[in-house]
C-alpha cells in the first residue's frame, strides 16, 4: 500500500511530494526526480505518472531558494535530460526482445488497442519523427519506444529522434517551472496549473478517443 499511496500523492500534488522530497536532502529529491521521469517512460507498466507536472513543479523548486533547498537548475537539467533519454532506450529494448509476448499477455490494461493503434499509426506516418512528437503526449511517450522497438524501427533511427525529443520535452516544461512558477497567480492556483498542464497534454489523446468513439458509432 506504501508504493501505491505514494504514487497517488504524486498525481494529486507533485509540489508537496517534491516539498516532502527537499526535507530529505538534494540527493534523495535529485533522485526521486529522476527515478519518476525514467520509469515513465522507461517501464511499459507505468504510463500515468505525472511527468510534465512533475518537472514544471521541479523547475518552480529550483528558482525559489526559500522553499527549494538549494535546488539548482544546472544540476536539475542533466538529470532531467538524462532521465527520459534512458527510458527510452530501455523500452525500446523491452519492445523489441519481450514486446510480442507482453501485448499478447494483455496484462499492460492500459496498452488498449485504440492506444497500439494510435501509436502504430504515428509510425506509419511519421516515421522517426513519430518518436519525436510522441514524448509530448502522455501514455503515448510511454508507448511510443516501446512500439518502436516491437514494430522493428531499427536503432539507429530511433535513438536520435529519442534523444532530441527527450532534450526538448524535459527543458520546456522544466524552463516554464522556473520562468513562470513564482509569479503570484501560478503561487495561487499552483494545483489549478498543475491541472490545465495535465489537460493540455492530455487534449490530442482525449480528441483522438472521442474521435475513435464517434466513428466506431457512425459504422454501427
Amino acid at each position: 500500500m506504501g508504493i501505491i499511496n505514494f504514487f497517488i500523492e504524486l498525481l494529486k500534488n507533485p509540489r508537496a511530494a517534491i516539498a516532502g522530497w527537499i526535507a530529505m536532502g538534494l540527493a534523495p529529491t535529485y533522485a526521486f526526480i529522476f527515478l519518476i521521469i525514467f520509469v515513465e517512460t522507461g517501464v511499459v507498466f507505468m504510463p500515468f505518472l505525472p511527468g510534465d507536472s512533475l518537472l514544471f513543479a521541479a523547475g518552480y523548486f529550483a528558482a525559489d531558494h526559500n522553499v527549494g533547498g538549494g535546488m539548482s537548475l544546472f544540476v536539475l537539467l542533466p538529470i532531467v535530460w538524462i532521465a527520459p533519454i534512458l527510458g527510452d532506450q530501455c523500452n525500446y529494448f523491452i519492445g523489441h526482445f519481450f514486446g510480442r509476448r507482453i501485448v499478447e499477455s494483455g496484462k499492460v490494461k492500459a496498452m488498449t488497442p485504440e492506444r497500439i493503434a494510435k501509436t502504430e499509426a504515428m509510425i506509419e506516418k511519421w516515421g522517426p519523427l513519430a518518436v519525436f512528437l510522441g514524448r509530448f503526449f502522455p501514455f503515448i511517450r510511454t508507448f511510443m519506444p516501446f512500439i518502436s522497438g516491437l514494430s522493428g524501427m531499427s536503432w539507429k533511427r530511433f535513438t536520435p529522434f529519442s534523444i532530441f525529443g527527450g532534450l526538448v520535452w524535459s527543458s520546456l516544461f522544466t524552463l516554464l517551472g522556473y520562468f513562470f512558477g513564482g509569479i503570484p497567480f501560478v503561487q495561487t492556483h499552483f494545483e489549478l496549473v498543475i491541472v490545465a498542464i495535465l489537460l493540455v497534454s492530455l487534449a490530442p489523446t482525449l480528441v483522438a478517443a472521442v474521435r475513435g468513439l464517434l466513428n466506431r458509432k457512425k459504422k454501427n
